[in-house]
């Protein structure tokens, strides 16, 4: 199994940011789970999303189009009163929560399956931080989950246990992949949504946060003023200038961007390089791709 992706449940180790844009891949993992043994059909009206899903948003589903003809894993549940024991004033009208497959449940709503296999985990709901540690592993790999939501989910899980020490031992990661990405959290919400973007790099993001609030955004206009600066070439005039940046590092952005975004978005990738390349420059890009393809 390649490392950085959930292949199946009983293999949901090391999942917590191995892909991770933050500091690329690390080493630890998360506990193993025992692998399930029982699956079972249930309709999709017996079944709810996790009210305490650390994702902001589920992101574009088209990806998952194919459920509404064949389901590849089961999701994974929990019992509403299992679900209820950890969150008392939950609302809670379904027999079932769903703790990892959130994007499947809300894919088979849209796209018409009426039923899913699902496992019953009950284990996973023993304590809340159980359950957030299994829904971080959940999420953090899957697609468009972004950085500042991976922020967000770990501090999530050091305010449930109490200390930043007592999260990074739930998760079996290391107190600076803990503290990196609970930095990322002191960012001006102008910073997290360009971080988000892919606009701000996320070594830059964290060196940021480390400057006062009120500096961040001056500070970074002022680092990004110079670095365009710095990429004039000796002679060019002003306009000359101006017109590379828009043309060369517009679209280079937008390309990045894209390609972060390839798994869920992949129109979006081919609809950047076909402006950044231009028509004889995108022909001659997909005519060396079939021939790589070969």
């Amino acid at each position: 199994m390649a490392r950085g992706g959930v292949k199946g449940f009983g293999d949901l180790v090391g999942t917590v940011g191995d892909d991770s844009p933050v500091d690329g891949r690390v080493q630890a993992a998360v506990a193993a789970v025992p692998r399930p043994t029982l699956t079972r059909s249930v309709a999709l009206k017996d079944l709810c999303s996790n009210p305490r899903n650390p994702r902001d948003s589920l992101r574009d589903l088209d990806d998952l189009a194919s459920i509404v003809d064949f389901q590849l894993q089961p999701i994974v549940v929990v019992t509403r009163s299992a679900f209820r024991d950890l969150y008392p004033d939950a609302e809670i009208a379904t027999k079932w929560v769903v703790v990892l497959g959130n994007r499947r449940l809300a894919a088979a709503q849209k796209f018409g399956r009426t039923e899913l296999d699902v496992i019953v985990r009950d284990d996973l709901a023993k304590n809340r931080a159980t359950l957030l540690a299994a829904a971080i592993a959940e999420n953090v790999d899957r697609a468009g989950f972004d950085v500042i939501e991976e922020a967000k989910a770990v501090e999530s899980l050091v305010q449930e246990l109490g200390s930043a020490d007592a999260a990074a031992e739930q998760l079996k990661k290391s107190k600076t992949w803990v503290s990196h990405r609970r930095a990322l959290l002191r960012l001006a919400p102008e910073l997290q949504e360009a971080t988000r973007r892919g606009d701000l790099a996320i070594r830059q993001a964290r060196s940021l946060a480390r400057v006062p609030l009120e500096e961040q955004v001056a500070r970074w206009t002022k680092a990004a003023e110079k670095a365009e600066g710095s990429e004039d070439k000796p002679g060019e005039g002003k306009a000359d200038s101006a017109a590379s940046r828009g043309r060369g590092d517009s679209g280079t952005r937008m390309v990045t961007r894209a390609l972060r975004r390839f798994e869920t978005e992949p129109d979006e990738l081919a609809t950047a390089l076909h402006g950044h390349l231009g028509e004889a420059g995108a022909r001659a890009l997909v005519d060396r791709l079939r021939k790589l393809l070969k």
